[in-house]
């Protein structure tokens, strides 16, 4: 009996040797509880790709505004200070030395010039609604942008739950099979079992063990992955999602009808599409008044010394200015436009069946990650059934061995299941989230 003590007391030892890596493990992978609306929100302030969007916005705003610069006049000064040499006159031809005709040495001119537009077939205000329409495209693209920000932390942080509840059900069945494998040896050392199922027990322990290092490793890289889209250094412990102690709450499906509007008005690559067709449309307009006669008004007014401009000359300072209404018709247009025209004209419709196609792509995207949504909760519910069943085979399965009337690999494998099964509800869960986040994608709401 003594000798049998000191091989539990032993055996105990190496066992707590060979777990503190594994503890120390499970300490540092301890972080703060983390919300999916506070990763949400971290996101959202610290994602280069958000922030990288808004500069998008504001670049936007800003042709915006030069685009209606484009209203002002234009107004300019300009002056003119120069040395005049002497002008020689060849009166005997170009060959033979010329009179030098003395002139005043100093030249100077400064004036002002404005010019504002009246008529130039509507470009300007063109060119407004244009930059307008790029500014809404830009809007989308940002919120579009930040959902598939959103959607990968979804992914990330659901992917982090799942390996959470894989630890912590395999913590558990590593207890759980280190109290066996103690009943076991018991068995064993009362002549009741063979060796070989102390070996196998010890094995599947080991590659329990093992699993667990996988699982670990699988946390560090979700919570990194987490941590770089919520602007967290790559050292930050892993989070801890906050309802990994109980099950996630299911969602309602609406009806599939009901989701197929909401994308009709809000999928963001039907909006992206319907403001390129507008673009378009704005652009073959932009061809067509390339005949367009431009009328604006002008005035300038100057000083210069000497006055060398009008006959008779005079050294003295002289001011000079003139206002009006200037016209020009572009007369080539009328034969050199035509094919611009077409050209415009077809990418325009070109933009239009887009447009359809991208109704037909988003329908198809809404009704498969609807039934996708459907297929995980079915899933679930699956998982629960097969915990029940699991549960109740592992606990006839328990009796009847240690009662001596079943093999040690049948329980192993009702073991195994038991297990499989809780990691298959984990895994359904979080996928049922990750689909349904995907849905609200689709449809423009996420």
């Amino acid at each position: 009996m003594n000798f049998l003590y000191f091989k539990q007391a032993w055996g105990l030892l190496l066992l707590m040797l060979l777990l503190l890596p594994f503890m120390g493990n499970a300490q540092q992978t301890k972080g703060a509880a983390l919300s999916l609306k506070q990763a949400w929100l971290l996101a959202d302030s610290n994602s280069k790709k958000i922030q990288a969007s808004e500069i998008d916005v504001q670049v936007s705003a800003a042709r915006l505004g030069v685009a209606k610069d484009e209203r002002l006049p234009e107004v300019s000064v300009n002056g003119q200070y120069a040395y005049v040499f002497n002008m020689p006159i060849y009166e005997n031809g170009l060959f033979h030395t010329p009179e030098q005709f003395p002139i005043e040495r100093t030249y100077y001119k400064a004036g002002a010039q404005t010019h504002l537009n009246l008529y130039s077939g509507g470009k300007i205000n063109r060119e407004i609604k244009y930059a307008q329409k790029e500014q809404e495209m830009s809007h989308v693209e940002h919120r579009q942008t930040t959902a598939d920000i959103h959607y990968q932390v979804v992914v990330h942080y659901y992917d982090l739950y799942r390996n959470t509840a894989y630890r912590a059900l395999l913590l558990q069945d590593i207890k759980e099979r280190e109290k066996q494998l103690h009943e076991i040896e018991q068995l064993y050392a009362n002549g009741t079992v063979l060796k070989s199922d102390v070996l196998r027990a010890t094995l599947r322990l080991s590659k329990q063990r093992m699993l667990l290092v996988e699982i670990n490793n699988s946390i560090q890289i979700a919570t990194q992955r987490l941590n770089i889209l919520i602007g967290k250094p790559d050292e930050e412990p892993a989070y801890i999602p906050i309802d990994t102690s109980g099950s996630l709450p299911l969602y309602r499906l609406q009806p599939l009808q009901t989701y197929l509007s909401e994308a009709h008005a809000h999928a963001f690559k039907g909006q992206l599409s319907e403001k390129d067709k507008e673009l378009s449309a704005l652009k073959l307009q932009e061809v067509k008044s390339n005949t367009a006669p431009k009328i604006g008004f002008f005035a300038e007014y100057g000083y210069g010394y000497p006055q060398i401009q009008f006959y008779p000359y005079s050294l003295a300072l002289y001011g000079s200015g003139m206002a009006g209404i200037k016209m020009s018709i572009p007369l080539s247009g009328l034969y050199t436009n035509k094919h611009k025209v077409k050209e415009a004209a077809l990418l325009l419709e070109q933009k239009e069946i887009a447009l359809y196609n991208s109704h037909d792509e988003i329908r198809q995207e809404v009704e498969e990650a609807y039934l996708r949504c459907a297929e995980a909760l079915e899933k679930v519910e699956v998982a629960k059934e097969n915990i029940v069943q699991a549960a109740e085979s592992y606990r006839i399965m328990r009796n009847t061995y240690f009662n001596q009337l079943a093999l040690l690999t049948d329980f192993l494998d009702a073991e195994t299941q038991l297990l499989q099964s809780r990691f298959e509800l984990s895994t359904a869960q979080a996928n049922a989230q990750v689909q349904f986040y995907k849905l609200q994608k689709t449809i423009g709401n996420l």
